[in-house]
């Protein structure tokens, strides 16, 4: 945002005329060009070839990567292979770790799961075995409902409105 502001600055030295929607304009432009985003969000597992089963063939997920590597392996999953942000799956390397397997988030919900199509997904997911824990219901911002992962880290399904 320094920049903007420099921007802006600049223009008012030059006495050029500044509105609210320029500004939000040129911080537009600046973000576009300094994007920054989340690349990776880590999720502890107990076994690389049990999370992907059921990333893959339970939420519909794309396999972007699995790369072995000395002691462990990388490995990417993603609901949508052309999104800035997936899932990488990390084997707990220690006890200290095995204790946040299936509570990520200390019991809350820990992720997020869009769509576009909630009922289409939905269904998909429980005809795979997925476990909800509450019936779809209706919120203000969208259609929700609570599932666990195979570990039992909770998520939201969710498509806003």
């Amino acid at each position: 945002m320094h920049t903007a502001n420099s921007i802006i600055i600049i223009a008012i030295l030059f006495n050029d005329k500044i509105t609210h929607a320029n500004s939000r304009r040129i911080q537009r432009n600046i973000l576009r060009t300094n994007k920054k985003c989340l690349g990776y969000i880590s999720i502890v597992v107990d076994d690389y070839d049990r999370a992907i089963d059921y990333y893959v063939n339970k939420l519909g997920f794309t396999l972007i990567e699995d790369t072995p590597q000395p002691g462990k392996r990388w490995v990417v999953v993603s609901p949508n292979p052309e999104s800035d942000c997936h899932l990488l799956l990390a084997r707990a390397a220690n006890e200290t770790q095995e204790a946040f397997i299936g509570n990520q988030c200390g019991g809350r919900v820990f992720l997020f799961l869009q769509t576009d199509d909630f009922w289409r997904d939905y269904h998909a997911m429980k005809s795979a075995g997925v476990q909800f824990c509450e019936a779809p219901r209706e919120e203000e911002y969208g259609t929700v409902v609570v599932f666990e992962d195979h570990h039992g880290n909770r998520w939201d399904l969710l498509q806003r409105k």
